[in-house]
């Protein structure tokens, strides 16, 4: 499953999300990592976790996120709505930095970021809400 956006998607996003401060953070370590979600979420929950972690710790605080993320917006009924907003206009950016704002005000972990919601959020917009809630990483719970 790819969790890496194309060139195109990141300058797309880069113009939605040009006048959002919050979410500059999130944009620089994606293309640090050329689009890779994953890695760009790894990066920026260490950072806000304000842990120096490596390796495996890493991949755990990244799965300890998706795993709150999954239960707060797979049962969500407003969150799916406003998906399906944004996915009938993609171009307009108060719907992508509403949802972003929306899943900062939902995760209840206290390293939760705009940075780290943008790069949440555009994981579940890349991949389709459906087979977010769906998918398990092996390992995870």
């Amino acid at each position: 499953m790819t969790t890496q956006l194309s060139t195109a998607e990141l300058q797309a996003t880069e113009a939605l999300l040009q006048g959002y401060g919050p979410a500059q953070p999130a944009l620089a370590t994606l293309h640090q990592h050329q689009g890779d979600l994953e890695s760009s979420l790894e990066d920026l929950v260490s950072a806000a976790a304000a842990a120096a972690v490596y390796g495996e710790d890493r991949k755990t605080l990244r799965q300890v996120l998706l795993a709150n993320l999954r239960r707060e917006v797979c049962g969500d009924d407003s969150f799916r709505e406003r998906v399906e907003e944004y996915n009938k206009n993609p171009t307009k950016a108060a719907l992508l930095t509403g949802l972003i704002v929306y899943v900062v005000d939902l995760i209840a972990l206290p390293w939760m970021s705009p940075a780290i919601a943008t790069v949440a959020v555009l994981w579940v917009l890349k991949i389709g809400l459906r087979t977010f809630c769906d998918y398990t990483e092996p390992g995870e719970v």
